[in-house]
């Protein structure tokens, strides 16, 4: 039977710190809510007190893959939190999300961001599956100096600090993916391992992440190749990344190329170990014609990943049992994938309970002390670090019989 990365138990920096929030945690994901639909988010309370959160996901495009179930962790979450409300100072206020499909592209992710600034006056933002669409939507909360949270994976998302000062990342760091990656090739004695990274910010920090890790590791990156747009002919990546003969392949991308890759690489005769990293995990990795390919494969990903977390019984351990069974219970399954939107809601609605207030000032202050334990993981955030989250909240996993297994 697998077994955990870290005692959930043991006494660390995070797991103090912890104790101050898990309550809300709880309380917030533990209660059964009200039916399903798009009026989750939108039970105003008495007098029309609102927190109100402005989300732009990639509900359509090539990120829909990642942003379609970001969207139903949402649902979950504010669907708890509204069922009683959040004490903000003297008042008790309800979540209001302002959801908008950005398609993928950053220019209307750019726009989508700037109308929910200025017309809908929203308190903060939250969304971009894609560095393409985060990195859009940073220059306009910087710019408006609203706070924005980030659900893409990039090494340049919170950096340089000075310019980034109302952004923060809920996605792993890329050198802490990469390090646990480039450890589990180790131990399996591999000595020549080739990379396919997706085209864009997100595989730019995995070849360099991957570079560096590996040489560490003294295991050799024959080549890095990078894979085309989402959609496009795969078989002249992957020709290239196998001419070498590699004993193991990292895909670093985001589902639905990651699973493309997989299949792609099965077909031209590949039968040795793939590795993935934390993007490659949603539910369509696992479907259909990919279901094959990717049958042994590992990945690294946040901790809510797997069914783990079923035998403990931690207050953060316990909110995510719940809010895995309701996602299931609501849409047939939970497949894996880390639910980094819920978490950046009761980021933000813990921000406000502790600044007694929804100004966008004091709630990017209070996000940027906090250190708590979600759905997905923990995070620490300070003044000197806006992202990401923990590196002991991350474990490897193993694809078996179709499900996500945590690897011994």
């Amino acid at each position: 039977m697998a077994t955990p990365v870290t005692d959930s138990s043991a006494l660390t920096r995070r797991g103090v710190l912890t104790a101050a929030t898990s309550s809300l945690l709880l309380s917030a994901c533990g209660q059964t809510g009200r039916s399903a639909g798009t009026d989750t988010g939108r039970t105003a309370a008495p007098g029309g007190q609102e927190l109100v959160i402005g989300v732009s996901l990639e509900l359509t495009g090539r990120g829909a893959a990642l942003g379609v179930l970001q969207e139903r962790a949402l649902a979950i979450t504010v669907e708890s939190l509204n069922a009683t409300g959040i004490p903000v100072g003297n008042l008790r206020r309800t979540v209001r999300l302002e959801v908008r499909d950005n398609g993928s592209d950053p220019r209307v992710a750019a726009s989508q961001a700037t109308e929910l600034t200025r017309q809908a006056k929203v308190h903060a933002l939250l969304g971009g599956t894609l560095a393409e669409t985060s990195m859009a939507i940073i220059g306009v909360a910087q710019r408006l100096q609203v706070p924005f949270l980030s659900l893409a994976a990039g090494d340049g998302l919170v950096l340089p600090l000075a310019e980034r000062t109302y952004v923060y990342k809920l996605t792993p760091d890329a050198p802490d993916v990469a390090r646990r990656l480039a450890r589990l090739i180790g131990s399996q004695q591999l000595q020549r391992v080739a990379l396919l990274a997706a085209d864009g910010l997100h595989g730019d920090s995995g070849v360099r992440a991957m570079t560096g890790a590996l040489r560490a590791a003294d295991v050799k990156l024959q080549r890095a190749v990078r894979l085309p747009r989402t959609g496009a002919d795969l078989s002249g990546a992957v020709e290239r990344a196998l001419s070498g003969d590699p004993e193991g392949v990292v895909v670093w991308g985001t589902a639905p190329d990651s699973g493309s890759a997989a299949r792609e690489l099965r077909r031209a005769g590949y039968r040795g170990p793939l590795f993935f990293d934390a993007g490659a995990v949603a539910e369509d990795t696992l479907a259909g014609s990919n279901a094959a390919a990717v049958e042994g494969a590992y990945a690294v990903h946040p901790a809510c990943l797997g069914n783990s977390t079923l035998t403990t019984a931690t207050t953060a351990a316990l909110a995510r049992r719940d809010f895995i069974f309701r996602y299931a219970q609501r849409h047939g399954g939970f497949s894996g994938f880390a639910p980094y939107a819920s978490d950046g809601v009761q980021l933000l609605v813990t921000a406000a309970r502790l600044a007694s207030s929804v100004d966008r000032g004091r709630l990017r202050a209070y996000l940027q002390t906090q250190v708590t334990e979600g759905i997905a993981g923990g995070y620490a955030f300070a003044p000197i670090r806006h992202g990401g989250m923990e590196r002991d909240s991350l474990g490897v996993y193993r694809v078996e019989q179709g499900a996500w297994v945590r690897h011994a």
